[in-house]
């Protein structure tokens, strides 16, 4: 995209001011020369120069984070992480479906450069306090969330069990603050109902260790109807957890392909055979993300579901935590997945089969789901019931 002349004048602007001051560093005195420190790397040159020069101090585990940071933003992976030394614990607590705050999932919007509610568990201090999903977070305690990526919101947002956080979030061009208080927050992630007509709507607000088994738990006994397989807002997870919670639905072949670089394609299968016959309707939006894009995708290309909503979010990407020698952890992106057919979904996303407006109430949503599963449910030959 060719930039405004505005946007262009400030380029130009800001390339003067830094290069004024880039000159005015190499213009001093000239480098003093060391040799490279004893058995170190450049790296390690570097933080034992900065640390010991600086006029302002500065210790080396913060340097290595900086640099370790660096480092990834290097990568232009947008997904890349870096986590101090039990940071990431708390990470694996919310993939275990375990841990303390105030019960929201969080996903991007608006060029991924702002921070939104995906989901909201129920029964938690989130939804008690009426935060919705699609509200848009602009502030955690007071200071703006301007700049903010996904993992630093959300670990603002969580603490010690029964402290307190304000959130401030937009929701049609006007602001709220609610006073939340952080709570043990356990697996919920799978909801089921059995509503009238004999449909079971399962909603799936996650992909957590165990919600493929408790996915496939739902579907049994099957419904007389069919199912709602609700994955508006799930902003992913575990690709274990994904392909078993698709697999509930197929009788068997392929769910989803996995590559990485330098290695052959791996393809996952469903493992244990699943409900294949009962109607299925899948809801999907913006939020719905990653794990739960290979769901959704999987089942339509398998000729399983039909999905009803708006245009999921596509990220096609598998990332992977790599412990470091002093606890820390980094995450990066090490592969993508393709569909049964062979799409890739990054950037691209899924489009459903039967669109419904992002812009009119989940309801509406709901209701043109349920109006396409009598149609499945209509169409079914007797013989193929149960």
């Amino acid at each position: 995209m060719v930039p405004s002349g505005r946007l262009l004048r400030g380029a130009v602007i800001a390339s003067v001011v830094l290069g004024a001051y880039g000159l005015g560093a190499v213009s001093g005195p000239g480098p003093e020369r060391h040799a490279a420190v004893a058995g170190g790397s450049v790296l390690d040159e570097a933080a034992a120069k900065i640390g010991g020069s600086s006029a302002h101090p500065v210790g080396r585990a913060d340097l290595d984070r900086h640099a370790i940071e660096g480092m990834l933003r290097a990568l232009g992976d947008e997904w890349a992480r870096y986590y101090p030394a039990r940071r990431y614990d708390d990470v694996e607590g919310r993939l275990n479906g375990h841990y303390s705050g105030v019960g929201l999932w969080l996903g991007a919007e608006g060029g991924r450069e702002r921070v939104r509610v995906a989901s909201v568990q129920p029964g938690t201090a989130a939804a008690r306090a009426g935060v919705r999903t699609g509200d848009v977070i602009t502030a955690v305690d007071g200071a703006s969330t301007a700049g903010w990526d996904l993992a630093r919101v959300a670990a603002a947002l969580r603490g010690p069990e029964g402290g307190t956080v304000d959130l401030t979030v937009t929701r049609d061009s006007r602001g709220r603050t609610f006073r939340l208080v952080r709570t043990p927050v356990s697996a919920g992630d799978v909801t089921v109902t059995d509503g009238p007509g004999g449909v079971r709507t399962i909603r799936v607000g996650a992909f957590t260790r165990g919600t493929g088994d408790r996915v496939r738990a739902a579907t049994a006994p099957a419904p007389s109807a069919g199912y709602l397989l609700d994955l508006r807002g799930n902003p992913g997870g575990l690709l274990e957890e994904s392909v078993e919670a698709a697999s509930a639905f197929l009788a068997g072949g392929p769910v989803v392909s996995y590559e990485r670089r330098g290695e052959p394609s791996r393809g996952y299968t469903v493992a244990r055979p699943g409900d294949a016959k009962t109607p299925l309707v899948v809801l999907v939006d913006a939020g719905t993300a990653s794990a739960a894009e290979i769901v959704a995708g999987s089942l339509r290309d398998r000729d399983r579901a039909v999905l009803v909503g708006s245009r999921t979010y596509g990220k096609g990407s598998v990332q992977e935590p790599i412990e470091l020698s002093d606890g820390s952890t980094i995450e990066l992106t090490v592969g993508r997945y393709r569909t049964p057919s062979g799409r890739n979904l990054d950037g691209v996303g899924v489009e459903p089969d039967v669109a419904v407006s992002a812009d009119r109430p989940p309801e509406a949503a709901e209701q043109r789901a349920r109006t396409v599963l009598r149609g499945l449910d209509a169409t079914l030959p007797d013989k193929d019931r149960g």
